[in-house]
């Protein structure tokens, strides 16, 4: 079964085209699949009934099982989906009072990087998502919202996974997520470990999307132990890349910094930060770290974190401290969990 979500528009009037369908019948079709965001081909009721039944035999409107949902106390919604293969993988609506409707999403099932605070990293890697499995989680959230007369304004790709690991199926979800649901550029941001090659190629697409580095230390010693990949490209060639992304888009990076007590939160984590990174076209999002069953860290205390934003301002680099969402139910950024089949490692 051809998987719609996967197709391209372009593919998908080659597939008509291939069944002796007019052109126009593909356009047709992709406003039903993302315009109007229908989960039944019986609803198409400007397509003939012989080309409804054509596409119920050969072709599915997406490909997730929705196996469990949770809500938190401050109304995040985690859900837990089944792909056709068993693989589980989670995503996550974030709802703020400023009407914004943020879909986190999975762009794998498990993820190699082994950060050593992330559940996702504890749990091993078992494969990519398609494109289409990707835009999935953000249509089912997108449906919903529409029964309430709301709508999905922003995406990011920080749900289970590393986006740039699996990255042409990331980057393909991301132009789907703006041509087939109109998701602006500025409103969808890609979260890396940091893998250099990749950053550097996203920053020669030409997209306006949004870039943030879990970043996490300041040294390279520190972060050798917190995120492996690391070792493979250090703090320097990370910078370097970072650069090259503001150079070539104009954009600010975001980087991501779980604060942990008495790890990253001191004042000489501050100071070799603020050294990193004074100058740059950038912003710090500080994270208490959020609790896993795999890590003993704990998060750093308000004082703390203070403290630690105090010194980053006398080097002009600006940080704020993001709300934490939907702790409660294991939604948090690093908290997504799901068993994986035959965990692998990728080297």
């Amino acid at each position: 079964m051809i998987n719609l979500y996967d197709l391209t528009l372009p593919a998908l009037t080659d597939l008509l085209e291939s069944w002796e369908e007019p052109r126009y019948r593909a356009k047709q079709l992709w406003t039903w699949l993302y315009q109007k965001r229908v989960d039944s081909f019986d609803v198409m009721t400007n397509l003939s009934k012989s080309l409804r039944e054509r596409l119920k035999q050969e072709t599915t409107i997406g490909t997730l099982h929705l196996v469990a949902e949770q809500i938190s106390r401050d109304d995040t919604v985690k859900r837990l989906y089944r792909l056709p293969d068993g693989q589980l993988i989670e995503a996550v609506l974030m709802e703020y009072d400023d009407a914004r409707r943020t879909a986190c999403i999975s762009t794998q099932a498990g993820c190699a990087m082994s950060c050593v605070f992330c559940a996702t990293g504890q749990m091993g890697f078992a494969r990519h998502l398609t494109a289409g499995e990707i835009v999935e989680q953000a249509i089912h959230f997108a449906r919903d919202l529409d029964t309430r007369n709301d709508r999905l304004s922003n995406v990011v790709l920080m749900g289970m996974g590393e986006p740039f690991h699996n990255y042409d199926q990331s980057v393909a979800a991301v132009h789907r997520l703006m041509s087939g649901l109109g998701i602006g550029a500025r409103h969808i941001t890609i979260s890396t470990v940091g893998m250099v090659p990749q950053i550097r190629r996203f920053a020669d697409e030409g997209l306006q999307v949004r870039l943030a580095i879990s970043l996490h230390a300041a040294t390279d010693d520190e972060r050798n132990v917190l995120l492996p990949v690391n070792k493979r490209w250090p703090l320097n060639d990370l910078i370097d890349a970072c650069n090259y992304y503001i150079e070539q888009t104009g954009r600010r990076v975001t980087f991501e910094w779980a604060a942990i007590s008495g790890e990253n939160d001191t004042p000489q984590q501050a100071h070799a930060l603020g050294k990193l990174l004074k100058g740059m076209l950038c912003h710090v999002n500080v994270i208490p770290l959020n609790p896993t069953g795999g890590y003993a860290g704990m998060p750093s205390a308000v004082r703390g974190i203070n403290d630690f934003i105090d010194i980053l301002s006398t080097y002009g680099v600006r940080a704020t401290v993001r709300v934490r969402r939907g702790i409660d139910i294991d939604a948090g950024c690093g908290q997504l969990k799901a068993s994986v089949i035959n965990p692998r490692t990728i080297e």
